[in-house]
């Protein structure tokens, strides 16, 4: 179960369980956001999916880099099931973590402009995990401004 929090004291972001290092939070109401894109991770087993805010839904659509400020991303990730009865069918499965990109070229400039949040059951993940995410982005897309979501038109 996803965790829904209080009212919002930054745009976009609420005052319970920040994220360690960077302080980011579970928007509040990012379920109702658009579409950017999904994706399926084999290694872990899981259907992902990417929810982007106005801003980020914008840049997209007019193909802005680096995303600008107030873009915020939001990651669901399930284990994936397979339908039974159809071979090669999947659906999700039980939730496995929620992960939020947060854009703030000020807040975040040591970080490449960008907040990291990762959390399960509504809970921020410990801050060694935390420390992995911006070497990782580093290592593989910072060609893309950090993010590995491309739109899915």
């Amino acid at each position: 179960m996803i965790a829904q929090f209080g009212p919002s004291l930054v745009r976009g972001q609420t005052a319970r369980a920040a994220s360690p290092i960077f302080g980011v939070t579970i928007p509040d109401r990012y379920r109702d956001w658009k579409m950017i894109a999904v994706a399926h991770e084999e290694g872990l087993d899981e259907l992902r999916g990417v929810l982007g805010n106005d801003v980020a839904v914008k840049a997209y659509q007019q193909g802005t880099l680096p995303f600008p400020d107030g873009t915020i991303l939001v990651k669901l990730a399930w284990k994936h099931v397979p339908l039974e009865g159809l071979d090669g069918a999947f659906v999700t499965g039980a939730a496995t973590t929620v992960q939020v990109m947060v854009k703030d070229a000020t807040k975040y400039a040591a970080t490449g402009g960008w907040g990291f949040g990762r959390f399960v059951d509504g809970m921020p993940v410990d801050e060694m995990q935390h420390r992995t995410c911006l070497p990782c982005h580093e290592a593989h897309v910072r060609d893309h401004d950090l993010v590995f979501t491309r739109f899915a038109r």
